[in-house]
C-alpha cells in the first residue's frame, strides 16, 4: 500500500504541473433575473443561425425554455431541440443529441438545465467534432483535444457547476457505470445565470442540487492539488451556501438566496475543476452508474461518511471551512472543529429531508463498486489519505447501512 500511496502521490504531483500550463479561463457570463432573454442576441452576434438545444422533458413540461424559444425566433435563429435527457445522461442520449446536430446543421449548442444535459451536450459537442472516437473513447482526461462547437450554458440548478467546468459525466447503459469524460475543450464558452429559471425547484431538488454544491467546494478544498484561487472560490462557496441554501430550500420564491445559490454553484465549479474532487464524487458516481441514484442525493449522503473517514488528514482544512462557515468559536482545536464541520453537514441533510443512508446499495454489488470507484479515484483524485479496495468497500456498507 505504501508503495501504491507514493505512485499516486507522484501521478498527481505531476499532473498538477501540467495543469498550470492550461486555460483556466471562465466562460463569459449572462447574469440576472430574465437574463435567459438576452441569450439570443448574443448568439446571433457570434454568427450562429441555427442551434441545438439540449434539455430534458420535465423542464419542456414547465415551459422554462418558452422565454429562449421566443427570443430566438425574434432574432432569426432556427433551433433543434433534443429532450430525451435522462436523469444520468446515457451514451446513447449523447449520439441522439449529436445525429440531431448533424442534420440540422446546426452552429452552436445550448445547454438548458441541470448537470444531466450539460453534461449530454459537452459530450455531443465532443462527438461531433470526433466523429471517429466513440464516447467510451473519451473517458478520462485530455482525450478530445479538439475545439468544439460553441457551448452555451443555461443551469436550472444551483448545484452542478457544469455551466464552468472542463467535466462532463456520462452513463454507459451497457456496463451500469458511471464515468468522467474530462478535457479544457469542454468548458462552456457563455453561462447565462438567471435565478428565475430557479424559482420552481421542489424543494428537495434544491436541497440535493445545493449540497453537490457544498461536495464541490468541500472536495476541492481539502484536496491536495488546492490553488491560491481555487481555495478563494472554495470558501466563497461554501459561505454562500450556508448562509442562503436552507432559505431557498424553505422559501423557493426567494429570489435573492436563489441568485446567491447560483452564484456559490459557480464559484464551486470554479473550485473543483482544476483542484479536482475526491473520493465522495468517485463512490457517488459508481452508486449512480449501478442503481440511477441522482448524484446530488448520492453526493450529499455519501460526503459526511468519507469526510469521518479522512480522519486527521482533513482536519486542518476542515476546521478553515468550518469558521468560514461561521458554525465554530476560534477556541476550537482543528479535530474540533472540523467535527462540527462534518455534524453541520449531518444536521443539513437532517433537516432538508435527505436520508442518512443509500437504501438502492445491495451487498453483492459493493466490491464492484469499490473496485470502479478506486479505478475513478486513484491516482487521479488527489484526495487528503488514499483509500485501498477494502476500506472502501466498508465505508460503501456504511453507506448503504449493511451491516459490517
Amino acid at each position: 500500500m505504501e508503495l501504491y500511496e507514493s505512485y499516486c502521490r507522484a501521478y498527481q504531483a505531476v499532473f498538477r504541473v501540467a495543469t498550470k500550463f492550461l486555460d483556466w479561463s471562465e466562460p463569459q457570463l449572462i447574469k440576472g433575473a430574465g437574463s435567459v432573454r438576452k441569450l439570443a442576441a448574443t448568439v446571433k452576434s457570434n454568427g450562429h443561425d441555427s442551434v441545438l438545444i439540449v434539455t430534458d422533458k420535465g423542464l419542456m413540461g414547465l415551459h422554462l425554455l418558452d422565454g429562449l424559444f421566443e427570443e430566438l425566433e425574434k432574432c432569426g435563429v432556427r433551433y433543434t431541440v433534443y429532450d430525451g435527457v435522462q436523469q444520468n445522461p446515457t451514451i446513447p442520449n449523447i449520439e441522439e443529441a449529436k445525429a440531431l446536430y448533424e442534420q440540422n446543421e446546426c452552429k452552436a449548442v445550448i445547454a438548458f438545465g441541470g448537470g444531466s444535459p450539460m453534461d449530454c451536450a459537452k459530450v455531443a459537442a465532443a462527438r461531433v467534432r470526433c466523429p471517429n472516437k466513440s464516447v467510451r473513447k473519451m473517458r478520462g482526461t485530455f482525450k478530445i483535444m479538439k475545439k468544439l462547437p460553441t457551448l452555451y450554458a443555461v443551469p436550472t440548478t444551483a448545484g452542478t457547476g457544469s455551466e464552468t467546468t472542463i467535466t462532463a459525466i456520462v452513463s454507459d447503459p451497457e456496463t451500469h457505470e458511471k464515468y468522467g469524460v474530462h478535457d479544457p475543450v469542454l468548458r462552456p464558452a457563455y453561462a447565462v445565470l438567471d435565478a428565475e429559471l430557479t424559482v420552481g425547484l421542489p424543494p428537495h431538488i434544491t436541497a440535493t442540487t445545493g449540497m453537490d454544491a457544498l461536495t464541490h467546494a468541500v472536495e476541492a478544498y481539502i484536496g491536495q492539488s488546492n490553488t491560491k484561487r481555487t481555495a478563494s472560490e472554495a470558501r466563497k462557496a461554501t459561505r454562500m451556501i450556508f448562509d442562503n441554501l436552507e432559505t431557498a430550500y424553505r422559501d423557493g420564491k426567494n429570489i435573492r438566496s436563489r441568485e446567491n445559490m447560483l452564484e456559490a454553484s459557480y464559484h464551486a465549479g470554479i473550485a473543483f475543476r482544476q483542484a479536482y474532487v475526491g473520493y465522495i464524487h468517485a463512490i457517488a458516481h459508481n452508486i449512480g452508474g449501478m442503481y440511477g441514484t441522482p448524484h446530488g442525493l448520492a453526493n450529499a449522503v455519501i460526503m459526511p461518511y468519507v469526510l469521518d473517514w479522512y480522519g486527521e488528514s482533513a482536519h486542518k482544512r476542515l476546521a478553515e471551512l468550518a469558521d468560514v462557515a461561521c458554525i465554530v468559536t476560534t477556541e476550537k482545536t482543528d479535530a474540533e472543529k472540523a467535527a462540527l464541520m462534518i455534524r453541520r453537514i449531518r444536521e443539513f441533510n437532517r433537516d432538508m429531508g435527505i436520508p442518512e443512508h443509500l437504501d438502492a446499495i445491495k451487498e453483492e454489488d459493493v466490491q464492484t463498486i469499490a473496485e470502479r470507484a478506486l479505478f475513478e479515484g486513484n491516482p487521479l483524485y488527489p484526495v487528503p489519505k488514499i483509500m485501498n479496495k477494502q476500506q472502501c468497500a466498508a465505508l460503501i456498507r456504511k453507506i448503504g447501512g449493511l451491516a459490517e
